[in-house]
This record gives C-alpha cells, structure tokens and sequence, in this order.
C-alpha cells in the first residue's frame, strides 16, 4: 500500500509540474530537460564499453558537494565513464557542460518503469547518491541488480521523515544501500536507532572543495587595489532582508570598507542595493583605477567571483539566514575570515553551529547584536586574530572526508 500511494504521489507532482510549467520557468525547464531523454540515453550510450560510474545529485549544493569525489574518482579511474545527473534544473543548467563528466543528465521521474530502461540502458558499475534524494525505485532496482549502491556526504536529523513512527516505507529506502557515508556522528546515531547500520563518519566533503579554492584562488587586481592596506569586511550572497541589517553599519563606517556579492545580480536588484548606500561606491563590471581608488564600496555584479573575493578581507557577513536558509559559510572560513550570520534555521548548517561554539562565527536577530559584532571585529585586533585562528583551526580539524570515501569506493573494482 505504501508502494502505491508513493507511486500517486510521484505522478500527481509530475502533472503539477506540467500544469505550471507554462508560468513557471523552473517547471518548464524540468520538462523540457526531461524530453525524448531515453532517446538521447541510448544514442549516448549505445557504443560505450567502458565501466560507468554513476553520481546523483538533486541540484547545485548537493552536486558541490559530491564534486570533490567525482574529481577524486576521474583522477583515480581514467577508464570508467562519468554520468551526473540532477534533478532540479537549478543544478542541471549550470552544471550541464561540467567538463569531469562524460554525460551530464536530468534525472526522470522516479517510476519503476523508469528506474528499469534508465539502468538498462546506462548499465552502471556502481552507484553513487549525494546527501538527499532517496529515490525508491532506483534505489530498490539498483540494489536488487546488486550494483554497488553508497550514498555520500548524507546529514540526517530527527525531524525527517525516516525517523517518524510513520516513516516504515522511507526507512526500506535507506536500506538498500550498501553503505551511506554521514557528516556527522549525530546522523550515525539516528541511523543506528532505526536499525541502519551500514553508516559510517566521513565527514563534509565541501571543506576538501574549499580548501582546493583557496590553495590556487582566482585574482582581481582592481579588488587588490581597493583592498590594499585596508580593513575589508566581505558580504556574500545577501538578500533585502540581510541589507537592512548592514545599511546601518555600511553608512557610517570610515575606517573599514566592503565588497558586497548580492545573491540576486540582476539590474533591478542591484538598483535596490544602491539605493541604500550612502558612501561612494563603484560596480565591478564598470570599475576602473580610478574609480576604485574613490571607492569605499564595490559591488560585485556579476556571478563566479565569491569563492575567491574571501582572500580579500579580513572578516565577513554571509547572508540568506533570513530567507530560505544561510548560504556557504565555508568558503570566508577557509581563507580565516570570522563570520556573522542570522539566526534563523541554523540546526540545517551544523558547520555554523560548530563555528559559534568554537568562536570563529557570530550569529544575531537583533540590530544591536550585529553592531556589536561588528565593532568588536573591527576594532579589537586580537579577537579578530583570535576568532581567524578558530576558523582556520576548525577547517584543518575536517578536511580529508573525499579520501575517506575513496578509500572505501575503490575497493568495489578491486
């Protein structure tokens, strides 16, 4: 009954996707992605002989989390073929032409006549779920062909729906997998309570990602200059809602400046943003020498500079705590730079609790709060040191998850 009722359900959200695909960008690019792609599968794979390696991911965050072992893998295996696929369109349209994979694909619908021809046609070697998605067909038709199944960089916690007296069908899914590699020992310990025991602690494999960006970072000589002999304060990927906490701050600050990367670049939005400031600012796309020297502020209008803008600063404010959740804290912490944050959700970000208990981050619902962050990380030089020192402490502690997991993957060929 279960089965069914699970079954309804994939087939009700795919005609809700098609209904409002029309107005909806996203649900037009889900089916869209998504057509003739058993065609395309079987022209794709029609001729391959080599082992395929096969990585799911359910968009962006989870593919960045996942792309440290997909490097590892296509390093350490150069005759295996590499399928990634996506579920939502967030990921697949920016990670469509990903250069370490040899095919790039949406996922489709998760029925059991889906799960039979896509394993049929692609014939993977092993299996390979990135943190969330547990798809019940693909799953149950991957383990009962007996392919190596491992889920990678996994997080649970006691409000999911594997830990209800309800969930008896959920918890099926998550045993067929071979082995499921945890963040955490809280999520080894809810597995291990509902009697899934093929879990072990491997860690985030983001901070080997972060710390790859930081060990070979992109450089702006116009942010070099604006940054030169300065206190510089990074704001990442903040919203509205973020803003209207850092206005204050921003207008009347003399001695620190600051680089802001909105989440939204689009022109409306940045018009909004400037709308806001007080102190002389320039936009990167349009900054020249000139510009930057009579400066205080540069927004960065433009996408794919964030992760190495960190290098910059000497501390950092990362936003989206206030909307859907706090975006990647990893990246400021990685080159030492403390972080203030909301305080909204954060039991979903456990590497933002670790770093408030560690002193390194600083979490805040009131203006007050922030502002007392701020002075304290601006004018007192030693607990800014000693907050960097934190940080860098806390990312050498977790580097090292993607060698775990390799560790164990490559066995299967062996």
């Amino acid at each position: 009954m279960a089965v069914v009722l699970y079954n309804i359900s994939i087939l009700l959200y795919r005609l809700i996707i098609g209904l409002v695909a029309p107005f909806n960008e996203k649900a037009k690019k889900f089916i869209i992605g998504r057509k003739n792609i058993f065609e395309r599968l079987e022209k794709d794979f029609s001729e391959i002989d080599s082992p395929v390696v096969w990585f799911h991911c359910a968009s962006l965050g989870e593919f960045e989390q996942g792309r440290p072992v997909i490097e590892a893998f296509r390093k350490s295996s150069l005759n295996h073929k590499i399928l990634v696929t996506f579920f939502s369109p967030s990921g697949y349209e920016l990670r469509k032409n990903y250069t370490e994979a040899d095919f790039v694909y949406y996922l489709p619908i998760d029925t059991k006549r889906n799960a039979k021809r896509l394993l049929n046609i692609v014939n993977p070697a092993l299996v390979i779920f990135v943190k969330y998605e547990f798809w019940y067909h693909y799953l149950k038709q991957t383990s009962e062909r007996k392919i190596p199944l491992y889920c990678i960089s996994a997080l649970f916690n006691e409000k999911q729906r594997f830990f209800k007296p309800s969930g008896s069908f959920f918890r099926k899914t998550l045993t067929f997998f071979d082995h499921i590699f945890v963040q955490n020992e809280k999520s080894e310990n809810l597995l291990k309570q509902i009697n899934i025991n093929q879990v072990s602690v491997t860690g985030d494999t983001r901070f080997d990602r972060v710390v790859d960006t930081v060990s070979n970072p992109k450089h702006f000589s116009l942010v070099a200059q604006f940054s030169h002999n300065e206190l510089v304060m990074v704001i990442g990927s903040c919203w509205p809602a973020d803003m209207a906490f850092l206005y204050p701050i921003i207008n009347r600050s003399k001695n620190v400046k600051f680089i802001i990367a909105p989440h939204d670049v689009s022109e409306n939005s940045i018009k909004q943003l400037e709308k806001g400031l007080q102190l002389s600012y320039c936009r990167i796309t349009e900054a020249t020498t000139e510009s930057i020297e009579q400066s205080r502020i540069i927004i960065i209008n433009t996408i794919g500079m964030l992760s190495s803008l960190y290098q910059y600063g000497q501390f950092s404010y990362i936003g989206g705590a206030f909307g859907d959740g706090l975006h990647n804290i990893l990246e400021a912490v990685t080159f030492g730079l403390p972080v203030i944050f909301g305080n909204n959700n954060l039991e979903k970000f456990p590497e933002s609790l670790a770093l408030i208990e560690k002193g390194g981050a600083f979490s805040f619902t009131q203006q007050a709060e922030i502002d007392e962050y701020f002075k304290r990380l601006t004018t007192n030089i030693d607990f800014r040191n000693e907050a960097s020192e934190h940080c860098k402490a806390y990312i050498r502690e977790n580097t090292g998850a993607t060698a775990k997991i390799m560790n164990c993957l490559t066995q299967w060929n062996k």
